[in-house]
């Protein structure tokens, strides 16, 4: 498993549809996942640490997790099939660690909000390489320099 960040969010120029960006913590490589708005909202807040006076959805599923007596050790993007990444949330209590499924997005923004790792499958890096992602694949230094030449205020689009 390679251990990656948030790196940010862009759009897709040609769906408008948001992309979470993961970056090796050790290395250059990037990871670009298409997610929804609703999920990039919960992302960007985390990311800007916007809070909100109730709690939203991300945020009571993390209160939940912790008033059950369990934290979030991990999150890992274990697949990607057809175009759709796979993830597990590793939850741990007193009787150990269980694993839950969850979608990538879902995953990271609790990830964010538990400050846990995310994980990626080399198999993933190295699938989502070779296969164009909704036909926009970009290689490293494509997603490096489109997020460097983004005005900052792109990054803002989410916000509630």
């Amino acid at each position: 498993m390679i251990h990656m960040k948030v790196q940010g969010l862009t759009i897709d120029p040609a769906t408008n549809n948001p992309i979470l960006i993961l970056q090796e913590l050790t290395g250059e490589r990037t990871l670009p996942i298409w997610i929804g708005l609703l999920e990039a909202t919960a992302i960007a807040s985390e990311l800007e640490k916007v809070s909100f006076s109730r709690p939203m959805t991300h945020d009571l599923a993390i209160n939940l997790i912790t008033h059950l007596g369990r934290k979030i050790l991990k999150v890992e993007v274990t697949a990607l099939k057809d175009n759709t990444f796979y993830a597990l949330l590793h939850l741990q209590d007193d009787q150990g660690v269980t694993t839950v499924d969850s979608r990538p997005s879902d995953a990271i923004a609790l990830a964010l909000r538990a400050d846990a790792p995310i994980l990626v499958a080399e198999e993933v890096l190295t699938a989502a390489a070779a296969s164009p992602a909704r036909g926009q694949a970009k290689g490293d230094k494509e997603w490096k320099d489109l997020l460097e030449s983004m005005d900052p205020d792109d990054f803002g689009k989410y916000k509630m």
